[in-house]
């Protein structure tokens, strides 16, 4: 693959041409040449486009692709375009499937489906087997396999024996353990946040407790096990404040936060739209700005878009009934973009590289490139059009963002 960007502003902190607009000439996928201007001496393809930015490309360390088992809501190709057109070059998939990814097998056979693709997909291994929080599954196989973390999607470990055997276990080899923050006997049948507006609407809440009790409880599984301890997308100000002052102690914990949290409050369920029914649920101001100053301090490590395609069957249903879930790899931009500020978003949406063993290439001559390209001032409503996944349950419809992606180069390839 060789081809020229012309006048791009690049946004790399770790970049000696950072915030500098330059043209970058390409070459088998190796960035040979940065400058000013560069002659295309040997008719390569030009890449000219509006307001063109270019970062180092983007991992989201939490989507649900479905396949194998659910290729109604999603598949693995089509997925990866999304996350490609999206501006991700990286995305760890969640072991959801059917089967869950349990043992090496399931994992040689995803990163199989996924070969050649522009997009590296790096898959969570299932934590215990079947999800069901009974017993370990094949930790260090799966590993071998390249399984880049462990855990159950959405579903807490209940036994904290259970949770205490895998860090000692993992720790051995030093992988990811991901641990989902919630205590289901204080959550009980709550399908939103307990506060003000679940009272007021009449759904059965589940309050702040419920999360953040759980996150204490790992937390010290984690500091008795001196191990590593991931946890996946914190909605509540406790969470942070709990895991702001575990950094403190010293303990090798990181977190991330859904963009979803980070934008709409509970009072989006005044009229029972199904689309905002998450997990966890959408929380109160308080929240949100905790949850923002967590993003800004360091104590919250990464966003995730949370991306969990789910059919219009599952989702057209009484709220109570409705599964969980948004996706949201076309937004996650856009959403980060209208919050902060471009080189801030940048900064959020490739943090997590190092803990999920994702690929990290500097913009520099020499480097592999490994690149997002877009827009970050354009204005627009999110709209049913701009859906790229086979399921169209996203929380951003009809929300206006700030950022439009043009796609990616990586691995030698380019999808724009």
């Amino acid at each position: 693959m060789n081809l020229i960007l012309k006048s791009a502003k690049i946004i790399d902190a770790n970049s000696s041409h950072h915030n500098t607009t330059k043209d970058i000439l390409i070459e088998n996928g190796i960035i040979s040449k940065i400058a000013s201007h560069i002659e295309n001496a040997n008719n390569y393809q030009e890449i000219n486009l509006k307001n063109l930015t270019v970062s180092q490309g983007w991992l989201d360390s939490s989507v649900c692709f479905g396949e194998p088992g659910f290729e109604d809501r999603e598949t693995i190709q089509n997925g990866l375009d999304t996350a490609a057109k999206s501006g991700f070059t990286s995305v760890c998939m969640q072991a959801n499937t059917k089967p869950v990814l349990n043992n090496n097998t399931d994992i040689f056979a995803i990163k199989g489906r996924s070969a050649n693709h522009a997009v590296s997909l790096l898959p969570i291994g299932a934590l215990t087997m079947n999800s069901d929080s009974v017993d370990l599954a094949e930790l260090y196989d799966m590993l071998q396999a390249g399984a880049v973390a462990f855990g159950d999607y959405k579903i807490p470990v209940k036994n904290p024996n259970l949770l205490k055997l895998a860090l000692q276990y993992t720790k051995n080899f030093k992988a990811v353990v991901c641990a989902f923050p919630l205590e289901h006997q204080i959550s009980g049948k709550g399908v939103m946040n307990e506060e003000l507006t679940s009272t007021k609407i009449g759904l059965k809440g589940s309050p702040n407790l419920a999360e953040s009790m759980q996150v204490a409880r790992d937390l010290f599984l984690l500091e008795y096990t001196e191990s590593q301890l991931h946890i996946p997308t914190i909605s509540t100000k406790e969470s942070v404040e709990l895991i702001r002052d575990a950094k403190e102690k010293g303990l090798n914990v990181t977190c991330s936060v859904a963009i979803h949290n980070l934008f709409f409050t509970d009072e989006m369920l005044t009229d029972f739209n199904t689309q905002y029914k998450v997990n966890p649920p959408l929380r109160i101001q308080t929240d949100i700005d905790a949850l923002i100053q967590g993003l800004n301090d360091g104590t919250i490590d990464m966003v995730t878009s949370d991306h969990n395609p789910i059919t219009i069957e599952d989702k057209n249903v009484e709220f109570e009934n409705a599964a969980y879930g948004t996706i949201g790899l076309e937004t996650a931009f856009g959403a980060l973009n209208t919050l902060f500020t471009t080189e801030k978003t940048v900064d959020f949406l490739t943090k997590g590289k190092s803990i999920f063993n994702a690929n990290t290439h500097f913009i520099e001559e020499g480097q592999p490139a490994d690149l997002a390209l877009f827009n970050p001032d354009a204005e627009y409503t999110f709209t049913k059009k701009d859906i790229l996944s086979k399921s169209k349950n996203s929380i951003f419809l009809n929300h206006d963002l700030t950022g439009t992606v043009y796609g990616i180069i990586a691995n030698n390839k380019h999808i724009l």
